[in-house]
């Protein structure tokens, strides 16, 4: 019952949260508001993350954040199990772009909203526009921003690192920017895959040790994608050693 009580006070809030503060942004989009760090297309995103987090009694802990604090750009690549990867990697991560599955901007009110604070569309079942994603990315990262990538796809069921997809790996060699691996943990027992119901209690986010990726090409890829899944499966494993 009182699991029940907190996902629906999280589905309220994050429901108001949405209307009041996606509807600022796409005002201020439509204004003309400038985008630059620290300004408000980076607040109210974490703003709006820790509304959500707070409703449903989810603590963040974040680990390693302060060596890129005032650093970048970067690729942060992280694991993915629950829908509360992204509120807790917002809430945690230095200034940063999400890259999202296109579905999510066909959301009334939020799909508008991720859209205005600079959230990059990608369609995960077109290899063509996908890497136009990237190239978006790209020129992002050139301009001096920091990007957040899901290489495994879409949510699992576990915390076992899965296969990665190629294309963040294409586009940190392309840019020639650090990747900064990151483990997130607990969102699977907060907000499960196929479920709606929210349960309190921790997560922690851990940035691990950057990898450079000056030198490496296109035909690499495969390699660099190598080196960064081993890193997180081994960084998880001792973590977490326990399923």
């Amino acid at each position: 019952m009182i699991s029940l009580i907190r996902t629906v006070f999280t589905m309220i809030v994050t429901g108001i949260a949405t209307l009041l503060l996606g509807g600022l942004v796409i005002i201020a989009d439509l204004i003309g508001v400038p985008h630059h760090k620290g300004g408000m297309y980076d607040k109210i995103p974490r703003f709006w993350c820790r509304l959500i987090l707070w409703a449903a009694g989810t603590k963040v802990y974040a680990h390693g954040v302060e060596q890129y604090q005032g650093k970048g750009p970067f690729v942060f690549t992280s694991n993915h199990v629950s829908l509360f990867d992204i509120p807790a990697l917002q809430a945690a991560l230095p200034q940063h772009y999400f890259l999202a599955k296109t579905e999510l901007f066909d959301i009334p009110i939020f799909g508008k909203g991720i859209r205005a604070v600079g959230t990059i569309p990608i369609e995960r079942n077109n290899r063509k526009a996908a890497f136009g994603a990237y190239t978006v990315a790209s020129d992002r990262i050139r301009n001096g921003s920091s990007v957040v990538v899901f290489p495994e796809g879409t949510r699992g069921l576990s915390y076992d690192i899965r296969p990665f997809k190629k294309g963040p790996f294409v586009l940190a060699a392309e840019a020639g920017v650090p990747i900064v691996p990151c483990i997130v943990h607990g969102t699977m027992e907060r907000l499960p895959k196929k479920s709606l119901r929210a349960r309190p209690g921790r997560v922690d986010v851990h940035l691990l040790d950057a990898i450079p990726t000056t030198g490496y090409t296109y035909e690499q890829r495969d390699e660099l994608a190598t080196i960064v899944h081993d890193r997180m499966d081994a960084a998880m494993r001792s973590l977490y050693p326990n399923p």
